[in-house]
């Protein structure tokens, strides 16, 4: 069985965005769309309706080219227990209150148990500063919290299993 791979929608950003002009973003595209080629093959991919509703704003060009990289991706219900541990995550101050969504992506993750939450969010979720405090909530909250990471972790880790 694949790992399941949560697609936060920095993700189909980056993957479907113009290239930029900003060495540092301009290198984030392209290991994204790196990653992505290969992704469905090794991974699960899932999202959530959240990620579709980011996802289709903004720009109709650009958002439907969001859409349409989301096709085929799973979407993972935002149960009850999710609502739950997004409000666990803001009122424990480990996100701050205006990352709602952010605390909602993580949320999502976790209670559907995925094994990977892949992003470029480094503000509030691929953030170490705030790794260690994620982890602590989900676990009191009676969950195991993801791997949080960037598509840029994941090829590392193929490449390392491959150099085996």
């Amino acid at each position: 069985m694949k790992p399941t791979a949560y697609i936060e929608t920095s993700v189909i950003s980056y993957l479907t965005a113009r290239p930029s002009r900003d060495v540092v973003v301009a290198a984030y595209q392209e290991i994204t769309r790196e990653w992505w080629r290969d992704a469905p093959d090794r991974f699960a991919l899932v999202a959530s309706a959240l990620v579709v509703a980011e996802a289709g704003a903004g720009d109709k060009d650009t958002a439907h080219s969001r859409m349409m990289a989301l096709e085929g991706v799973a979407l993972l219900d935002a149960t009850l227990d999710a609502e739950e541990l997004t409000r666990n995550l803001l009122d424990f101050g480990t996100l701050p209150r205006q990352a709602v969504d952010d605390a909602a992506h993580i949320a999502i993750a976790v209670t559907n148990g995925v094994d990977y939450l892949v992003t470029w969010n480094f503000r509030h979720i691929a953030n170490a500063a705030m790794r260690g405090r994620i982890e602590r909530v989900c676990r009191e909250s009676g969950y195991e919290p993801p791997v949080i990471c960037t598509p840029n972790e994941l090829m590392e880790a193929d490449r390392a299993d491959n150099a085996d």
